[in-house]
């Protein structure tokens, strides 16, 4: 299988479209991974494009905290885009709308 995210860094934000349709056990290793390989010290906030994920369990939910975790103290950004209802309602859920930005 191929990478399961594409990456860019613009400006200092991360850039990731995630291709995967789930971000559970199976994929959240890979996508920290991947995400570990496009990481840079100029990176100041993240985007996550998840339009084609309609399914995150927990593994998924803290490959997405990790990201978060490693952004500089202060004001971490991490912005979520394109959210099916079942992957915002699972965020929702768990208050996480209050830690990422949820852009439709």
């Amino acid at each position: 299988m191929g990478r399961i995210i594409d990456t860019q860094t613009q400006a200092g934000t991360l850039q990731i479209i995630l291709k995967a349709k789930r971000l559970d056990a199976a994929s959240a290793g890979e996508f920290k991974q991947e995400s570990k390989a496009a990481w840079s010290p100029a990176v100041n906030a993240v985007t996550i494009d998840l339009r084609a994920v309609d399914f995150v369990d927990s593994s998924g939910v803290g490959a997405l905290l990790s990201l978060y975790k490693k952004l500089p103290p202060g004001q971490p950004s991490v912005r979520l885009m394109h959210l099916t209802p079942t992957v915002q309602s699972v965020i929702e859920l768990l208050r996480l709308h209050r830690i990422f930005e949820i852009q439709a």
